[in-house]
This record gives C-alpha cells, sequence and structure tokens, in this order.
C-alpha cells in the first residue's frame, strides 16, 4: 500500500488536462493551417478577421475625431505627394518666362546669359529641397486614421478609457496571441509551396491575386517593385520561383543559406564585379532550360515604402528572355511591410511584422513582355516599371534606388548643364544657320 499513498488526484488531472489541451491545439493546427496549406484553400478566416478590424479602426478614428473635437484639439495631418504644384515644361520655356517677366521686350530665343537665369535655378533648389521625392519614399507611410498600432502620434493621446482599453487589449492579443503563434512558423520558409502557403497564414497574410492566368511560366523571368523582404512570401505562396538577390549577413543570412538547399537560388555580392558577371552568366544559363522554376527578381534592388516605383536596374533585362511583370500593393492600414534597412535589423523587423494586425496586400500578374525590335535593355526597364506602376497605383519615378545609400551620380547634374548650356549656345545646325 506504500506506493499508493503518494498519490495525487490533482497531478492526474492537471495531466488530463494538458493533453486536451494539446489534442486541441494540434486539431486546430491541422485542421485551419496545415491541411488548408497542403490543397491551397481558404476558409474565409482570414478575411473576417479583416473586416472586423477595419470596423474596429473606423470606430476608433471616429472617437478619436470626436475627443479631439470637443477638446479643442488640431488634428494631425500627413504629408501630400504634392506638396508643391508643378506643371510639365522645360527649362528654356520656364527662363524665356523669367526673362520676359524682368523684362518689357519680347525675347524669343535665349543665346546668351542673364543674371535672372539664375532665379530658375535657385527656385528649382528651394522645389527640391522642400519636397524631396527621393528622400520621403524611404520613411513609413503615414495614415490619417488609427489603426492601434501608432504609438506616439499626435492624435493618438488619452481621449477616453475605452479606447485606452481597446489599445491595451490590442498588444495582449498581438504580442501575447499573435506573436507567438507566428514564430512558430517561422523556420517553414525553407521549403516551397506548402511551406509559403503556412508562412503566409502565420503572418496573417490576407492576399488577392489577380489575372492568374499571366503567372510566370518557367524559363522565364519574374520581376516585381519591392517593398518588404515578404515579398518573395507573398509571390512564392502562389507559386514556386528560384530567387536572384544581394547577399546578406545575420539572420537573412541564415535564411538565404537554408533556402539555396532546398533550390537553386542566386545570391551574389552587389560591389563585387566578378559576381555581378557570374550572375549574369548563371542567368543565361537557366531562362534557356524550360523545365526550370521561373527566377524572382526585385530590379529596383532596395525596399521603397509602398507608395513608389523606382528605377529598375537594365541587368534583368538585358537576357532577352520573356518577363513577367508583378504588382505588389500593401494596406498599410493592417501594418506597415515597408522594411527600412538603414533603420531596422531583420530581427527587429520581424517583430514589427508579427506584432501587427495583418498583411494585407494585392498582387496582379500582368500580361508577359518582351524587348521591341531596336528597343535597348534601358527602355524596357523603364516600359515594364511604367506597367507596373500604371497597375498598382505607384507613382512612376525616374530616381535610382542607391540614392537611399549613395550620392547623387555625376551624370544627373552634367545632364541640366547640358541643356542650359545648348539653351544658350545653341546646337551645331542652329550656329551653322546663322
Amino acid at each position: 500500500m506504500g506506493p499508493f499513498l503518494d498519490f495525487n488526484p490533482f497531478d492526474n488531472l492537471l495531466c488530463i488536462l494538458l493533453g486536451i489541451s494539446f489534442t486541441v491545439w494540434f486539431t486546430l493546427l491541422l485542421v485551419f493551417i496545415i491541411v488548408p496549406a497542403i490543397f491551397g484553400v481558404s476558409f474565409g478566416i482570414r478575411r473576417l478577421y479583416m473586416k472586423t478590424l477595419l470596423k474596429i479602426f473606423e470606430w476608433a478614428t471616429h472617437r478619436i475625431e470626436r475627443g479631439a473635437k470637443d477638446n479643442n484639439h488640431l488634428l494631425y495631418k500627413p504629408y501630400s505627394n504634392a506638396i508643391i504644384a508643378k506643371e510639365p515644361t522645360s527649362l528654356e520655356e520656364e527662363i524665356n518666362e523669367i526673362r520676359r517677366r524682368g523684362s518689357n521686350r519680347d525675347l524669343d530665343s535665349a543665346s546668351e546669359f542673364e543674371m535672372s537665369d539664375i532665379f530658375y535655378f535657385c527656385r528649382r533648389g528651394v522645389e527640391s529641397i522642400m519636397d524631396d521625392e527621393v528622400t520621403k519614399r524611404f520613411s513609413a507611410e503615414e495614415l490619417e486614421s488609427w489603426n492601434l498600432l501608432t504609438r506616439s502620434n499626435y492624435n493618438f493621446q488619452h481621449i477616453s478609457l475605452r479606447l485606452t482599453v481597446l489599445w491595451g487589449l490590442g498588444v495582449v492579443i498581438r504580442y501575447g496571441f499573435l506573436l507567438p503563434l507566428r514564430m512558430k512558423n517561422f523556420l517553414s520558409e525553407q521549403v516551397h509551396l506548402m511551406c509559403y502557403r503556412i508562412c503566409v497564414r502565420a503572418l496573417t497574410a490576407i492576399i488577392t491575386y489577380h489575372d492568374s492566368e499571366n503567372k510566370p511560366k518557367n524559363g522565364g523571368i519574374c520581376v516585381a517593385n519591392h517593398t518588404s523582404p515578404i515579398d518573395v512570401i507573398i509571390l512564392a505562396s502562389d507559386g514556386c520561383y528560384a530567387m536572384v538577390g544581394q547577399i546578406h549577413g545575420g539572420l537573412m543570412g541564415v535564411i538565404q543559406k537554408s533556402m539555396v538547399k532546398a533550390c537553386p537560388h542566386i545570391w551574389f555580392e552587389r560591389s563585387e564585379v566578378k559576381d555581378r558577371h557570374l550572375v549574369a552568366k548563371r542567368l543565361s544559363d537557366h531562362v534557356e532550360d524550360t523545365t526550370k522554376l521561373p527566377i524572382l527578381i526585385f530590379p529596383e534592388g532596395t525596399c521603397i515604402n509602398n507608395t513608389s516605383v523606382m528605377m529598375f536596374k537594365k541587368g534583368s533585362f538585358e537576357i532577352g528572355s520573356t518577363v513577367y511583370p508583378v504588382a505588389i500593393k500593401y494596406d498599410p492600414r493592417f501594418g506597415d511591410a515597408f522594411w527600412n534597412s538603414s533603420q531596422f535589423g531583420m530581427v527587429n523587423y520581424l517583430l514589427r511584422m508579427m506584432s501587427s494586425w495583418a498583411i494585407v496586400c494585392s498582387v496582379w500578374y500582368l500580361p508577359p513582355m518582351t524587348r521591341e525590335e531596336g528597343e535597348d535593355a534601358v527602355k524596357f526597364a523603364s516600359r515594364v516599371k511604367a506597367a507596373i506602376a500604371r497597375q498598382g497605383g505607384l507613382v512612376d519615378l525616374l530616381w535610382d534606388g542607391g540614392l537611399k545609400r549613395g550620392k547623387v551620380k555625376d551624370t544627373f547634374k552634367e545632364e541640366q548643364q547640358k541643356l542650359y548650356s545648348k539653351m544658350l549656345v545653341g546646337t551645331q545646325e542652329d550656329r551653322s544657320r546663322s
């Protein structure tokens, strides 16, 4: 009878409860994540979750606006994309206009330097400082509404106990439930379609794919605008790709080394000329084999803040293969997917993503495009970029994304100098005629 004297019914009950909890948890994981990921189906739970969040955001925003009005507080308004109104005019037209305003005589042509010309360049310089189209593309997009994620905005001060409780409840849900749930599935990025779909569900990503008949085919090159490292997960959850990208260190480097074991991805060091030639050769060999997966490339070379598309590097468009453009547009109301690599490391970025409400985005597969006769790689890249910007509702910019880390190239300055010089002295044909 001695061994039975230590029997504790509470221990037995605890074991039973733990067993039941594990069984329920595993069943939910199997039914709502693993099985749908295998068969590519959805029960609509994430979309219902998104609609519920939108209603909560709308109520919270209206409550803040009403509270600010009652307390006579000014509401913060984010910057506009059009701080300074600009009309498409040439350098010569603007300088002639300035000269006409400062003189009573008519000027039909500009043939010599005048002191008033300085005002044109001064004004352009001030406009560029006040409305810098490049710098503001590398800061997070600001919202007029409150998504219960903003911590330090003027509008989102304490207004009522209900709002404070709602925000606190959101913190508990995001960090106490969503974050631990998502971190368990992070390593699933090592495999292809099934595990990418698990990652999509792990991030509570709600993706709407359009025009799937234009999806990239084997032997082609898929190019897309770049907002975040999770662009890969967004696209790879709907199809398998071989990827080309910059070698990273830290956690991103560990992920890249793991990924290359499952698929022949191409990682390179951008600063090494030898690496660039090797990548071009491997790309050419890859696209010639129609049995290999389509290659996924982000020609901008850096992450842009989901408002614009910047210059596409021409290397991806020199191979001569069919290009499949893809436009990706995120909904920032549920969480900012933009990765500012100059400000946040990969671990910090993933923490922000996993503690956001959801990742909501739309993906458009555009019709395949090929180089036209007489079209060089630069013009082809610009044409593809314009199509992506137009479909995604993004601003089409000519600037190089490399300006995020480097200085403006001298060629940009020389181009303006040549235009002004040409206006003063004219072309060789004009001088011969005169």
